[in-house]
């Protein structure tokens, strides 16, 4: 039996080698070891200090590589120490919710940590939980990836769970939906479609920029608001931008979007960090960290949430594979390794432009005129992706930086994601332009 997971598990292994980086790997992955299986579905131990990074980071992509692996549709569950087999994992399986309507239960408003940045946004979040339909219908919550903007999503979802005596609550990523969707399409089962995501009181989607060029799921997608809105349900949406910079998403639904409370959040102040950095240490049970670490880490780290916890997460394993203690040494020789680009000025706009520039072979001038050739039109639009990833700066502000408009900075956007998705080159162009800023 133990022989048959090694083997399972080894195939499991040599698909993940070839999704991570090998950093990634030996950290985070190597330590997972396969104690179950029933079929498609994989028991996987993780040790107590990275089990719930692992669960929250990795859950896809190690789902994904089972998949490859068994040449079926695979489950996998992280547990821990305390895990003990299910007396009918089959049932147990068969009865388990669809991915996209997973709420995450560590979610909750009470651990979501307030700041000035995400205040208003938690306000108002709360009052949908409370009072669906009768607060702020829809809201529409905005900002840059990892700081809390689906935490927020699932927490308004476990509220009303818990508290809305039976309302009905539908959670999916905008990538989920449209998948459903395209399946739907194609499998002659529209009806089903539309009653898993209108026979809801609640619904929540994640990423709605995912929609963008996408006619027909828009199409879609604008049909079900309507119903949803009409039926007196609520509707919650995230995105990375607010809806006027969703230039490539149908003007109908960027104006439904901007019809109730369009709410932002932003990266949390220095208080925030240390009390984000204490509930982690706390909740993942993890001891010794001195805070003078945490402080280190607070200082360093500043753009994120995700980043926040990312970084001792992974303080955390370094230590311990080290056998050192985690503190602040430890930690700066850790963000110095890890986050170099914390050291020293973060690249502004002419330095990632030239970075650019130099990738695709151009001079950082060509990339600033009005160049339309499609070679430099495609490395214009990297220099401004790039700008609004490694930068603070607004869409206006890059707009001014390349002398281009608002709405040309977000189409930008919007298609260098895409072809990252789509092209190996763009994929390849964008990791060089990284390397060579030291951005992670």
């Amino acid at each position: 039996m133990q022989q048959d997971l090694d083997s399972t598990w080894d195939a499991v292994c040599t698909e993940l080698r070839a999704e991570v980086t090998d950093f990634t790997f030996h950290i985070w992955l190597e330590p997972l070891r396969l104690i179950a299986s029933s079929g498609p579905a994989l028991t996987v131990h993780a040790p107590g200090h990275i089990r719930s990074w692992v669960s929250e980071r990795y859950d896809r992509v190690l789902r994904e590589a089972a998949t490859r692996a068994l040449g079926r549709p695979a489950q996998v569950e992280i547990v821990g120490e305390d895990w003990a087999p299910e007396i009918s994992p089959d049932l147990a399986l068969h009865e388990a919710p669809l991915d996209e309507d997973r709420l995450n239960p560590k979610y909750t408003f009470e651990q979501f940590v307030i700041s000035d940045g995400n205040r208003f946004a938690h306000a108002a979040a709360l009052a949908v939980a409370e009072m669906p339909a009768q607060a702020y219908n829809p809201l529409f919550i905005y900002g840059n990836p990892g700081l809390g903007k689906t935490h927020l999503l699932h927490a308004i979802g476990n509220y009303v769970r818990r508290y809305g005596g039976g309302l009905r609550v539908r959670y999916a990523t905008a990538e989920a939906f449209t998948g459903a969707f395209v399946d739907a399409v194609r499998g002659g089962d529209a009806p089903a479609f539309k009653s898993r995501f209108r026979d809801t009181d609640v619904l929540l989607i994640d990423d709605v920029q995912f929609l963008a060029e996408k006619v027909k799921t828009e199409e879609e997608f604008f049909h079900t608001f309507n119903a949803l809105y009409e039926s007196g349900a609520q509707l919650v949406f995230t995105s990375d931008r607010r809806p006027a910079d969703l230039a490539s998403v149908e003007k109908r639904l960027r104006e439904r979007f901007e019809s109730g409370l369009v709410v932002d959040v932003e990266a949390p102040d220095p208080a925030a960090r240390m009390t984000i950095l204490r509930k982690r240490v706390f909740e993942d049970g993890f001891e010794s960290v001195a805070d003078e670490a945490l402080e280190e880490v607070s200082r360093r780290v500043t753009t994120s949430v995700r980043a926040l916890e990312g970084a001792l997460i992974r303080l955390m394993a370094y230590a311990s594979l080290r056998g050192r203690a985690p503190d602040r040494a430890t930690a700066a020789e850790v963000l110095d390794r890890l986050y170099p680009q914390a050291t020293a000025p973060p690249p502004g706009p002419a330095e990632i432009t030239a970075a650019t520039a130099e990738a695709f072979g151009l001079e950082p001038d060509i990339i600033l005129a009005r160049d339309r050739r499609p070679a430099v039109s495609r490395a214009r639009q990297v220099a401004m992706f790039l700008t609004r990833e490694l930068t603070d700066e607004s869409l206006p502000a890059i707009g001014r930086a390349f002398h281009r408009n608002h709405a040309t900075v977000s189409h930008a956007l919007e298609r260098v994601e895409k072809d990252l998705q789509a092209d190996p080159d763009t994929r390849l162009k964008v990791e060089a332009v990284r390397r060579s800023l030291r951005a992670p």
